[in-house]
């Protein structure tokens, strides 16, 4: 199964809105809608069969709203894998779990950037205590200011995982936007996934080799950023920039499905 890892789509009432803090935040033109119709369209161009789409509540109050519509997502939209949310600051994190589980939510994104935590805060690690291995875990990891200094860091990142090793987790943007060295310096050899997601922009040749040969291959997941980026163009370029054969691609987008059967 031929799945981008890392999506995000909104309900048509506040696409707008939404697309337009991305664009806001991270000084980059969105090439979608971040309308789920649009997503879905660009999934079949790219040759895809399926997209993760994440969400991560900004604030304790978005937990439930944020979920109803992941949950919405899963029975109206069988193309799509929504991921839930939930927040260090929320008192029914325990019982939210629950109520994803069964409605057959499989995983969680965690932004502390945009959530307003610290990766390393314990309020953080006790919501942590709380996952276990029916979710797969998806991290926003880095951004402009120096790791020690940033919510989230690969060095977080990996102390993270070391602390609950049960789930699944995928430490996005190659381990760490913008904070490549320091996620390779951290992150390599450890039990994490990877996406590529916004990551392309960023990185010259070299340093793209030097990150594919510290995580290896197999543990390298295909992700587009949509609605930052086009599934179809990301695969492109890494395609032409790492010489991938046919072969390899196929791999390398097959990946991820192996996280859900």
């Amino acid at each position: 199964m031929r799945i981008d890892i890392h999506t995000h789509a909104f309900h048509n009432k506040i696409a707008a809105k939404a697309v337009g803090h991305l664009e806001a935040h991270y000084g980059i033109t969105p090439v979608g809608t971040g309308k789920a119709d649009d997503l879905i369209a660009r999934l079949d161009r790219a040759g895809l069969d399926k997209a993760v789409v994440l969400a991560a509540a900004t604030s304790p109050r978005q937990v439930v709203p944020a979920n109803n519509w992941a949950i919405e997502l899963r029975k109206t939209a069988p193309r799509l894998i929504p991921f839930g949310t939930l927040h260090p600051g929320y008192d029914r994190n325990a019982e939210e779990l629950e109520r994803l589980a069964e409605n057959g939510i499989r995983g969680l994104k965690f932004h502390p950037d945009f959530q307003g935590f610290r990766m390393d805060d314990p309020e953080f690690y006790d919501l942590m205590k709380l996952v276990d291995e029916r979710f797969i875990c998806m991290f926003h990891v880095g951004d402009d200011l120096p790791p020690d200094l940033n919510p989230s860091c690969p060095k977080k990142m990996a102390a993270l995982r070391r602390a609950f090793p049960k789930p699944v987790m995928i430490a996005a943007h190659m381990g760490g936007l913008k904070q490549w060295e320091y996620a390779m310096e951290h992150l390599a050899g450890l039990d994490v996934f990877v996406d590529c997601s916004s990551v392309m922009d960023f990185v010259d040749d070299d340093l793209l080799k030097r990150l594919v040969d510290a995580f290896t291959p197999d543990r390298i997941l295909f992700g587009s950023d949509y609605p930052l980026y086009d599934a179809e163009d990301e695969i492109r370029r890494i395609t032409e920039r790492l010489g991938l054969s046919e072969e390899r691609v196929d791999a390398f987008l097959n990946r991820a499905g192996r996280l859900f059967s």
